[in-house]
């Protein structure tokens, strides 16, 4: 799975001129699932997202978590962060998991995360977003759990 997160002071999703999900400060996490991945996937990358150490501390050092500042979560369904774009100059999408197995995963992946963490709002799976955000740094960073292969 493939998480892009960005530290935000403010980040939204619109869908047919509605807000469906909006947060202050935290993080905007773009979520994708690929051929392969399972919970376990999805497991270890909310367990490195909530952990990840963006934000400042005292010392103005990146040395706290989302989970440690009490911030806030945006996740956003995004199979476009599959792209294979090793060739050509349009990008293969053949990457990403099917929509079915995508919003299966993406749903597990929010279930997930609202257990473990307060705060968490959302965009919308299948549906043409505008996601608006203050990027805070700015921080960008890719995260990416790849699927376990199990040899026979």
């Amino acid at each position: 799975m493939i998480g892009l997160l960005q530290r935000v002071s403010h980040a939204s999703v619109v869908v047919d001129g509605a807000t469906v999900g909006a947060i202050d400060a935290g993080l905007m996490v773009l979520v994708c699932a690929e051929k392969g991945d399972s919970e376990r996937e999805a497991d270890a990358l909310l367990t490195k997202l909530l952990g990840y150490r963006v934000f400042s501390d005292e010392a103005g050092k990146m040395n706290r978590s989302v989970t440690d500042t009490n911030g806030a979560l945006l996740l956003v369904p995004q199979f476009t962060l599959a792209a294979d774009t090793r060739s050509g100059t349009r990008p293969s999408f053949s990457p990403a998991a099917s929509p079915d197995e995508g919003r299966r995963l993406f749903d597990y992946f929010v279930r997930q995360a609202r257990e473990r963490h307060g705060k968490v709002e959302t965009g919308q799976f299948g549906a043409d977003m505008k996601v608006s955000l203050t990027n805070d740094g700015p921080v960008t960073i890719w995260l990416r759990v790849d699927p376990v292969v199990v040899s026979r």
